[in-house]
């Protein structure tokens, strides 16, 4: 009797455990930047608020250090649902929402401060809106720090003729290194992996970046041991979500990552500041000087490039310049 009785619940406890399994949902999020990182950390704490706001019901999974493949690769994954959450810079989502090619050009943003009253305040919310609106199949959640980018060089700089002749490695896209040519170097486009070999062997002089990034590259080890403060380009990047995965959510649910992804937005934003703080003063130990300059002959040095590139959004350029 007790074993038929046993056999009689096996049914009963798989039909259960089967409907509790379905009810779960995992949600894949990814990252190129490796564990520890503050997107990373962020994105986690995400999910563990998520974890204990549906009791368990939603979970995350995470996948940093491009575990799943280049930004590329991973945007097409989320755009097809076998991602669900992804980190990504906003350069691959340019071509559909191209607004966003706005946070691209040099000195747009007045300093760090600014970039973050804009993109809390309405004009980041439309952006994020155009983003979801889009053919890209991705729901934006939320904004994240990329972090302000300076110049590093083996030799001093102060002004835009201390870069005549000098070869600075940008990043490959034609208004990068038409900054750079503007700003009074010669801007030169190559792959992040190869800037640490090309400034030992002088195929560049410099190159330019935010100090968590010139630390762990270890280009400071390469000869770039002067860091001028240009803040040339400060570019935010986004949290999305998969519509695929979106769209399966209930209404209650959608309202969830949107709050949480918010509050994703304000963590990352410590430990950024947090990280810059302590790789600053990790780049000062290891002998790199810190140049604080007025960059206000590099920006009017790059109005062309503004105005070449700006033409299409002098609208919403002057709504950026107007917030305070």
């Amino acid at each position: 009797m007790k074993i038929r009785r046993l056999m009689m619940a096996w049914p009963l406890a798989a039909v259960l455990a089967s409907s509790w399994a379905h009810a779960q949902t995992v949600i894949k999020a990814a990252d190129v930047h490796p564990q520890g990182y503050p997107t990373v950390v962020a994105v986690e704490s995400m999910g563990k608020k998520m974890d204990a706001a549906t009791n368990g019901r939603i979970k995350f999974q995470m996948f940093p250090g491009s575990v799943l493949g280049d930004e590329k690769a991973m945007i097409e994954q989320t755009q097809v649902g076998a991602i669900g959450l992804l980190r990504t810079s906003l350069g691959p989502v340019g071509p559909v929402v191209p607004d966003v090619n706005v946070f691209n050009m040099p000195f747009v943003f007045r300093d760090i401060a600014h970039m973050r009253a804009v993109i809390d305040g309405p004009i980041g919310q439309e952006l994020l809106d155009k983003i979801s609106a889009s053919p890209a199949r991705m729901v934006a959640l939320a904004w994240m720090d990329g972090g302000s980018r300076s110049l590093y060089t083996k030799k001093p700089v102060r002004k835009p003729e201390d870069l005549k002749g000098q070869k600075i490695r940008m990043m490959g896209n034609p208004l990068f290194v038409d900054t750079m040519n503007a700003m009074g170097g010669n801007g030169i486009s190559m792959g992040y992996g190869e800037v640490f070999t090309a400034l030992q062997t002088g195929v560049v002089d410099g190159a330019e970046n935010n100090p968590p990034s010139l630390y762990t590259a270890n280009h400071f080890k390469a000869g770039a041991k002067y860091y001028t403060q240009t803040n040339h380009l400060i570019i935010p990047e986004i949290l999305v979500m998969s519509k695929v995965a979106w769209d399966r959510l209930s209404p209650a649910d959608q309202a969830l990552f949107k709050r949480l992804g918010r509050e994703a937005q304000m963590e990352q934003r410590k430990l950024w500041d947090a990280a810059v703080a302590d790789y600053t003063t990790k780049l000062k130990a290891e002998g790199v000087e810190f140049i604080e300059i007025d960059n206000r002959p590099f920006f009017e040095a790059t109005a062309p490039v503004r105005a070449k590139y700006g033409a299409q959004y002098a609208d919403l350029m002057k709504r950026i310049a107007a917030v305070r």
